[in-house]
């Protein structure tokens, strides 16, 4: 089966012709800008395409990210109404995430940015230490990587609480919590707040003021989500009157963060380079593979979205 590359900033077929020659032989990828034969094409491989990516592939079938989101996939205006959009899974990605939620989360517990501060000073000064039963932690989102969140934290000992769109049964390691009630009512019992959610247009902005002020005094935000979730005037007010004592950020808006920010030099944010983690080649190929396979025989892609909810 023929599958095109379709990406606006990466070289698809550099990046995963190897791989993709172990891992998916039965798959020929044919990149976008060749002069390839359209109407063979049921199947895309696509980061950021551009708009008019799809319109050259009238038997397109289903369009795979590269990584567990599919927003950018979503907003392309050539992307026909009934091709399927498919994520990756990867549990090497929750892995991954989960031991970078968890540095930070322990960061905050302990107060390290202040052991840092007095080694540049050379300070010799011990810490108030907290117990992390006294640090609650609500997670934005309840999909796979939210789980392994919340189940690596609930065994180190932090309370944890989840909240989702719809319903969800309580886990052995989180309490649950849905909708817009239960929205404020987590937000209000914790102290760290982890967004995970998937960017949709309910969740475009969810992170502001409001959302903010409902938080203990003093809480801590990571923001591993989109950098479309967050009000960036509004976490830099809550920083500054001491409402949310720090923020650590591996998502933007504008991606590179632009060198003028001001989060660049705002002493409580931490940030990282959209580097949280990676879904690994190998995922990405049988993720291909799984989803060509069901095109072959009529089935729906195991892995693809519901497009009414972006995710």
């Amino acid at each position: 089966m023929r599958c095109v590359l379709v990406s606006k900033n990466l070289d698809l077929r550099g990046y995963f012709g190897a791989e993709f020659a172990r891992s998916a032989p039965r798959i020929e990828l044919v990149d976008h800008t060749a002069d390839a034969t359209a109407e063979d094409v049921r199947l895309a491989l696509a980061w950021h395409p551009p708009d008019d990516a799809f319109e050259r592939y009238p038997n397109l079938q289903a369009v795979c990210s590269i990584a567990a989101g599919v927003d950018n996939i979503m907003a392309c205006p050539s992307l026909p109404p009934d091709v399927d959009v498919v994520r990756v899974i990867d549990p090497g990605q929750a892995q991954m995430m989960s031991g970078f939620i968890v540095w930070h989360v322990i960061g905050h517990q302990r107060g390290f940015a202040a052991f840092r501060g007095q080694q540049r000073d050379r300070i010799w000064r011990r810490g108030d230490q907290r117990r992390a039963r006294d640090v609650p932690v609500g997670i934005l989102g309840s999909g796979g990587i939210g789980q392994r969140v919340a189940a690596d934290l609930a065994q180190l000992g932090f309370p944890v609480m989840s909240w989702s769109r719809t319903a969800k049964p309580d886990s052995s390691a989180s309490h649950s919590f849905h909708g817009p009630a239960g929205l404020a009512a987590m937000v209000g019992e914790g102290e760290v707040l982890v967004n995970l959610l998937p960017l949709t247009p309910e969740t475009r902005g969810i992170l502001n003021g409001n959302l903010f002020s409902r938080m203990r005094r003093g809480g801590y935000l990571i923001q591993v989500g989109r950098g479309e979730h967050l009000v960036e005037a509004d976490l830099l007010k809550a920083l500054d009157c001491g409402q949310l004592s720090g923020a650590a950020l591996d998502v933007f808006a504008t991606e590179p963060l632009p060198q003028a920010h001001p989060f660049w030099d705002h002493p409580q944010i931490v940030i990282t380079p959209h580097d949280a983690s990676d879904v690994s080649i190998g995922a990405v190929a049988t993720t291909l593979a799984v989803t060509a396979e069901a095109i072959r025989t009529g089935q729906r892609p195991p892995h693809a979205i519901d497009r009414a909810r972006g995710y």
